[in-house]
């Protein structure tokens, strides 16, 4: 039986951090990972059979980062069509967005879970995310009143 393909993406640091606590995960299924590219995580080329980078951007620097995150859009869509995952797993960030929203379109199932760092705000990600997941999980019970339909997860850590 053929294994279901998950593409996990996220930023990179933090959300990057929750997301590798999910690398159980990673050898039970067909994975790819994808995340911003920097100094600090080119090490993750050789640990996981799969990962792709995108440009890092902040939105400190604007007028950057509006073309980074067209190049990363794109890029985005180049790495979905190329690896047609059935679902996408992401800790969330403007990184995600384009991916999630792509993969909707194409029918894979979008799991996001949202930050450990917010317990009482919603993060912009979230909010942009939580109409179209499939699974939108939270790690504070308390966030369950800012997104109703969540389902509350625990801990990743």
């Amino acid at each position: 039986m053929k294994k279901k393909k998950v593409l996990f993406i996220s930023s990179t640091g933090g959300h990057l951090s929750e997301l590798l606590e999910l690398e159980k995960l990673f050898l039970k299924y067909d994975s790819l990972l994808v995340t911003e590219k920097t100094k600090s995580n080119l090490y993750l080329k050789e640990k996981y059979k799969k990962v792709y980078f995108l440009v890092y951007g902040t939105k400190s620097h604007f007028l950057t980062y509006i073309f980074k995150f067209i190049y990363n859009f794109f890029k985005s869509l180049y790495i979905y069509l190329k690896e047609r995952p059935d679902v996408i797993i992401t800790t969330g960030t403007h990184t995600a967005v384009s991916m999630c929203y792509i993969g909707k379109i194409f029918r894979s199932k979008i799991i996001f879970i949202e930050t450990l760092a917010n317990r009482t705000t919603r993060t912009l990600s979230g909010r942009i995310v939580y109409p179209i997941a499939d699974y939108f999980l939270v790690q504070w019970e308390s966030m369950l009143k800012l997104y109703p339909k969540a389902i509350y997860s625990g801990f990743i850590f």
